[in-house]
């Protein structure tokens, strides 16, 4: 009886031991796998990079031809006009250039100076720049006149533009001069306008009247 029941043992466990053994025998062979080749996936790979080379292919041919009209438009144009079309002509130091206190604190620490850049005719123009402002008390003529002077460099003017429903200039704000009595006598504000593009150089002053600032 036992001889029996061993002999059933093996034979089950046998069973098993196979059953376990197929897939992996079949997996291993290829049979009833999904499993690609390595030359498929080449191919697969290389269709792939020939589809992005055609994308970018075409993708250059369209930058080309867009920049081929740009070319096209731009030799159709007069040789005057691709010199510098947005000429500028002067500038201006507006009436609101003057003395502020900005924190109402009795004490006018700040100067704010608007310059306004205008092409010929007559209009503002956001003309790009280097600025150099001075402040001047040009009664002082037994001491030091130049009482101080600011640079503003063209990356920094671009963002000081300001413009209104009546106006528009850049408007340039610099702590007012330690010890600057602003307002015993008349300062003069001049300032020198240099044009990126053409390297004209422009001027213009302006007194500010002590009573008007704030």
């Amino acid at each position: 009886m036992e001889s029996v029941r061993l002999r059933q043992f093996v034979v089950l466990t046998s069973g098993l031991i196979g059953a376990c053994l197929l897939p992996c025998f079949l997996a291993g062979c290829g049979i009833g796998s999904a499993r690609k080749k390595p030359h498929e996936i080449k191919v697969q790979q290389i269709a792939r990079e020939k589809t992005e080379l055609m994308r970018d292919l075409q993708q250059c041919k369209v930058e080309n031809e867009q920049l081929a009209d740009q070319v096209r438009t731009l030799s159709a144009l007069p040789q005057e006009t691709r010199v510098n079309p947005y000429r500028l002509k002067s500038i201006t130091i507006t009436r609101y250039t003057n003395f502020y206190d900005k924190d109402d604190d009795g004490v006018r620490e700040k100067l704010i100076v608007y310059v306004g850049p205008i092409d010929p005719e007559g209009d503002a123009l956001k003309a790009a720049g280097t600025v150099n402002v001075q402040l001047w008390n040009l009664n002082n003529l037994n001491g030091q006149a130049l009482l101080a002077q600011w640079q503003v460099e063209p990356e920094d003017l671009r963002h000081t533009w300001y413009d209104t429903l009546v106006s528009a200039s850049y408007r340039l704000t610099f702590d007012t001069p330690e010890g600057l009595d602003v307002l015993a006598e008349p300062l003069t504000v001049k300032v020198t306008f240099t044009d990126y593009i053409t390297g004209e150089i422009f001027r213009e002053q302006r007194t500010l009247d002590p009573e008007l600032s704030q």
